[in-house]
């Protein structure tokens, strides 16, 4: 393997650690053995373990706007009405339910915000995504704290395993699913 391959693969590893460990408990030894690389070679591609987790950070917000801007230009046309917008970008949430390790890491990311090294970073990368979801829409502010708000609680459910693919069934979630696509038509 090449180096960024090999670079891509460390990524691919942490990314699955931390979503399931969060970033204090994840050890760089456990992501190696993971990508099948050495320790020491894990903290040559990527300097320190807060150096790897703010990549992983960067990575899954990158594939969140993507996704946002993917759902736009599948849904959107320049006749569309704000709410027509809204609608286009609410349903990239079904991808973000799909990919249950990218929610666990924007989550882990919020948690690891805190440290004083980690936060900006963290709060920069959903100031992206909320100008890319204003920039798609030309929603209001109150319709943004909606939308992200909507898309928060969807994104703590899939990570309790009670949305997406796999969730289990259990009626409060039921019903809270109900009412967030009831408001998407």
């Amino acid at each position: 393997m090449t180096a960024s391959e090999r670079s891509a693969e460390v990524l691919r590893a942490a990314v699955t650690a931390f979503a399931e460990s969060g970033y204090a408990a994840t050890k760089t030894d456990e992501i190696a053995r993971r990508a099948g690389v050495s320790q020491p070679y894990v903290i040559r591609l990527f300097g320190t373990k807060q150096q790897l987790f703010l990549a992983v950070t960067h990575q899954v917000c990158d594939r969140i706007e993507e996704i946002f801007r993917a759902a736009a230009a599948e849904g959107i046309t320049p006749e569309s009405t704000g709410e027509e917008k809204m609608h286009a970008l609410g349903k990239g949430y079904q991808t973000f339910l799909n990919e249950r390790e990218l929610l666990q890491v924007l989550l882990q990311s919020f948690a690891a915000a805190s440290d004083p090294a980690i936060g900006p970073d963290v709060r920069a990368r959903f100031g992206s995504i909320y100008r890319v979801v204003k920039e798609l829409t030309d929603a209001s502010v109150p319709e943004m704290c909606r939308f992200l708000g909507s898309g928060m609680l969807l994104t703590v459910m899939a990570a309790m395993g009670v949305a997406g693919p796999d969730a289990v069934e259990v009626c409060w979630a039921t019903d809270m699913l109900e009412s967030l696509c009831a408001e998407q038509n």
